[in-house]
């Protein structure tokens, strides 16, 4: 991976965690600190602790959240202990029940009792997230003896990362009421510019989406990359391993086989080979005028006929999928391909329609013409 992949790719390098890369990375950094800032308009932090690209979407999706958090009080809990880390210094120590007490004393939506079990899973959860990602450091104990008894005690470090964690707005939030404001934060600084506005706009959609698509809003855009298509194109695949692929109403930035960034579908998973395949059976229906496309060269379709599509990808590849997916119940197959791609944003649930978008049909596969005779994935 090379020095723009390895920060749009993560969170951050900690010089604790990976001192070869972080110096390395920090030596290269000349080579992409300008594209980061020009024409993606990041922020660059550079200090003794880590290097971060302070890394913002044009627009907030559904795959963007921490996926290691399942309920939204984890979000409030996870604040709440950058909260609680503010006040420490870097290495110093902690006890896990002066976070708990610390919570119990900040959280005013409800009375956190943390006998009952649930509060502890949550809990724990994002400890372990804040482990994992260098903002903490567990120097003795484990979260399961908090897990079995709310009395448990681990022994925390704090890394001196955690202030970085969050990104340093220009604006008092505190009267914000809606993501939206945040979205107008971002730009508020050089909103006198239109032009710059949209070209890092144009560049965010562009690395940080799974595609672009053209539709009243993003119209202005849309427009950018075919005027300036052969540029976009050129100054990417300087830096990228990536080819930029413009159509009448969507664009990609289609990644070559050497480029490892961030997620990017398809990813290494059943699931994605799922999709793949009803990505296949979606373009046969196409074709032989079973779907029509709409003006926007989008599917919309009954909530029905969605099932009906992976009911029959279960029915026609069932002999090369994984065990796990070979059993679940036609039911289950169904929920868990709808969520995946909602959360991709492959789909998009309207009332009892369904609308579809041209990702879907850009990257198809299938088996071959001998797969039923070979036995499926096991035999070939």
């Amino acid at each position: 991976m090379n020095t723009l992949e390895i920060l749009l790719d993560r969170r951050w390098i900690l010089k604790s965690r990976d001192r070869e890369l972080y110096y390395r990375i920090k030596d290269e950094l000349g080579t992409v600190k300008k594209f980061l800032t020009e024409k993606l308009g990041y922020q660059v932090i550079v200090n003794q602790y880590l290097i971060k690209a302070e890394k913002l979407p044009a627009s907030p999706e559904n795959w963007m959240g921490i996926m290691e958090f399942t309920d939204k009080i984890e979000y409030v809990f996870f604040c709440m202990t950058l909260m609680f880390l503010e006040e420490k210094e870097a290495q110093e120590q902690f006890v896990l029940s002066e976070l708990t007490e610390f919570i119990q004393g900040q959280y005013k939506e409800e009375q956190i009792d943390w006998t009952v079990y649930r509060y502890r899973r949550h809990l724990i959860r994002v400890l372990k997230y804040c482990a994992g990602c260098g903002i903490i450091n567990i120097n003795d104990g484990s979260e399961e003896s908090f897990a079995h008894d709310d009395t448990g005690e681990v022994l925390y470090e704090n890394t001196g990362v955690s202030r970085w964690f969050m990104k340093n707005f220009t604006q008092d939030i505190m009267g914000y009421e809606s993501p939206e404001d945040f979205e107008k934060e971002e730009w508020i600084d050089i909103d006198e510019d239109r032009g710059i506005v949209r070209r890092q706009r144009v560049y965010r959609r562009l690395l940080m989406s799974m595609g672009m698509y053209r539709t009243p809003e993003t119209e202005e855009d849309f427009n950018y990359i075919r005027n300036f298509r052969g540029m976009l194109q050129g100054e990417l695949s300087e830096l990228l391993d990536c080819e930029l692929q413009v159509h009448r109403t969507s664009a990609f930035l289609v990644l070559g086989e050497e480029c490892r960034m961030g997620r990017c579908f398809p990813e290494n998973q059943m699931l994605s080979d799922a999709v793949l395949l009803v990505g296949g059976i979606i373009r046969e229906m196409i074709q032989n005028g079973s779907i029509q496309l709409n003006a926007e060269e989008k599917i919309r379709i009954p909530a029905e006929m969605l099932d009906e599509i992976f009911e029959e990808c279960k029915r026609r590849y069932i002999m090369g999928f994984n065990k796990t997916f070979r059993e679940m119940t036609t039911g289950e197959f169904c929920r868990a391909l709808n969520d995946y791609m909602t959360e991709l944003g492959f789909l998009e649930h309207r009332r009892d329609e369904v609308w579809i978008s041209t990702a879907v049909g850009k990257a198809v596969g299938e088996y071959p013409a001998d797969f039923q005779k070979s036995g499926g994935r096991d035999e070939q």
